[in-house]
């Protein structure tokens, strides 16, 4: 018996939200549910408990579950066209638009048992055909729930019911705005929430970060695409874009920072580097354990559309309201390095990183300001006095660390790829008073040419992986191309595009010949005198000429 728990019997009124038999079909009692669920009718023939319907039946739903979540459990199946929530008795009919794609969704449910809330539920297939919903006021709910997932199901290019045979495992994904560092351990624990992640391939096109990732099937792919697509991973940025990769295998090489093979743990780092430096992993810990704290995607997966409430998912011992979205609980510590907010154990982790293999007899306390800046307000440089290509950099907090970090590592300065870690110094400690340093150390916590100390700045949305072509701005009008391209060939790089912004002249885009050649020029040209009164103000840029 589908409609209603074991222990009530067909017929048996036992509260405004039972179902009782009515002349043949099943019939929400009318007199108004506490729920706001008024008159629903299932229409069509009963139907043996095991026989697949287009209908199916959820029980032990959470308490406080929503349209949304409930709708979420189909979408991977195909197109959902009505939902009945008896939210009384934590139970829900969905209906399906083919008994194929209810069929596919039991079957598959039968051998993963779906998630929640962190909750387990079970699902099995209705008594009955088809739902037969009214027009009552209190259907607007579920209804505009369904209206907003069929829009962005449409959107998507997903037919609905669309078959798996021949779909990729593999999604192709970019994420956009990269406000903040998202590592290959970020993505796997955000899609392994929808299936068994086999490899991750990251790297660098076009000036964006992107990804593939192979999933052990299709259905797997097909959830999380539908899932995720759209997301932001942090508060307002990184945002998912994801597609299936015409591959339908990934044939990973190395396991390090930039790829797994998750079935291949033997396989080599490649060029001599460990496989995952423990001291990178451990910086990214806490952040990732966010991502694995239960129900990450158990809000709705469309939050933020007509008719869904935003979905919280919150560490346990944090309550903190107003970030929007399923993947809002990851956005605390991207706001705490942005100054938005300040919680336990966010912005207070070791803020010190230990660069190596620098070039002992070029590299500054100034050129590594410069460069550090870019990702985050640097405190203190030190480069240490007996092994100079090796240097202490304090930053702001343990977020702008783990920002630089992630974009610098393994970057050219001087021809030589940077090492960077989580040094073990908690600060960088300032030199005592006639002790020889020969400069090499430097206090930069009042410098004016701190990107972020303003909290909302404009620099937070701006903030990219180093590229060969630099962003611009506060360029006086007396200097022109000839002397911005003269100014930026002395750096000893090679200048192969540039053009002035057609609306505000006082930005431009320069295109160098390389990224090491762009990172360098940089170095030595932001905040340099135009005249005027006017600093040059340099940042790498997401565009291309």
């Amino acid at each position: 018996m589908d409609g209603i728990d074991q222990e009530l019997g067909v017929g048996t009124k036992r509260g405004s939200d039972d179902l009782f038999l009515s002349n043949g079909p099943f019939k929400m009692n009318s007199q108004s549910s506490v729920n706001g669920n008024d008159s629903k009718k299932f229409k069509g023939d009963i139907r043996s408990a095991g026989a697949p319907s287009r209908v199916v039946h959820i029980r032990k739903l959470p308490m406080d579950v929503t349209e949304a979540e409930v709708i979420s459990l189909g979408l991977p199946f195909g197109k959902v066209t009505n939902l009945l929530m008896l939210k009384g008795k934590n139970q829900a009919f969905v209906e399906m638009n083919t008994e194929e794609a209810a069929n596919t969704m039991v079957s598959y449910y039968s051998t993963v048992t779906p998630l929640l809330r962190n909750q387990p539920i079970f699902i099995q297939f209705s008594n009955h055909k088809e739902l037969k919903t009214d027009n009552s006021p209190n259907q607007a709910r579920a209804q505009a729930a369904l209206q907003a997932v069929n829009s962005v199901q449409s959107s998507s290019g997903l037919d609905s019911g669309m078959g798996l045979a021949g779909q990729s495992p593999v999604l192709r994904i970019i994420v956009e705005n990269l406000f903040y560092p998202v590592t290959l351990d970020v993505l796997h624990q955000i899609f392994s929430k929808f299936g068994t992640v086999l490899k991750i391939i990251t790297f660098t096109k076009n000036n964006q970060f992107q990804a593939l990732l192979q999933y052990s099937d299709p259905m797997s792919a097909q959830h999380a695409k539908l899932a995720l697509d759209g997301q932001n991973i942090y508060n307002a940025c990184c945002t998912l874009r994801i597609d299936f990769s015409k591959l339908t295998s990934l044939n990973v090489k190395y396991n390090n920072e930039k790829s797994r093979d998750y079935t291949r743990p033997d396989l080599p780092s490649g060029d001599g580097q460990p496989s995952i430096d423990q001291t990178i992993a451990a910086a990214f810990g806490k952040e990732a354990s966010l991502l694995g704290a239960p129900g990450i995607i158990s809000g709705s997966p469309y939050a933020g559309a007509a008719g869904f409430p935003p979905a919280f998912a919150i560490p346990q011992g944090l309550s903190v309201q107003g970030v929007p979205g399923p993947l809002g609980h990851i956005a605390f510590p991207a706001a705490a390095a942005a100054g938005r907010m300040s919680l336990p154990g966010f912005g207070a982790g070791n803020s010190v990183l230990l660069v190596s293999n620098l070039h002992p007899e070029r590299v500054t306390p100034q050129s590594l300001f410069i460069l550090f800046g870019v990702y985050g307000d640097v405190q203190r440089v030190k480069i240490l006095f007996n092994k100079k290509e090796n240097a202490l950099i304090q930053m702001t907090d343990g977020n702008q660390a783990q920002l630089a970090m992630s974009h610098l590592n393994s970057q050219r300065l001087y021809g030589k790829p940077l090492r960077i870690a989580v040094s073990k110094h908690q600060a960088v400690q300032l030199p005592r008073e006639g002790q020889e340093d020969q400069g090499l150390t430097k206090d930069y916590s009042n410098s004016p040419l701190h990107r972020f100390k303003k909290p909302g700045s404009k620099n937070f949305q701006n903030i990219f992986p180093p590229s060969s072509t630099l962003h611009l701005s506060n360029i006086p009008s007396s200097v022109s191309e000839d002397d911005i391209r003269m100014l930026f060939s002395e750096t000893g790089g090679v200048v192969k595009a540039f053009k002035f912004f057609q609306k505000d002249r006082k930005m431009a885009l320069i295109q160098m010949g390389s990224v090491e050649e762009a990172i360098q020029a940089l170095i030595e040209l932001h905040n340099h005198d135009l005249g005027e009164n006017h600093h040059l103000r340099v940042s790498f840029s997401k565009s291309t000429i």
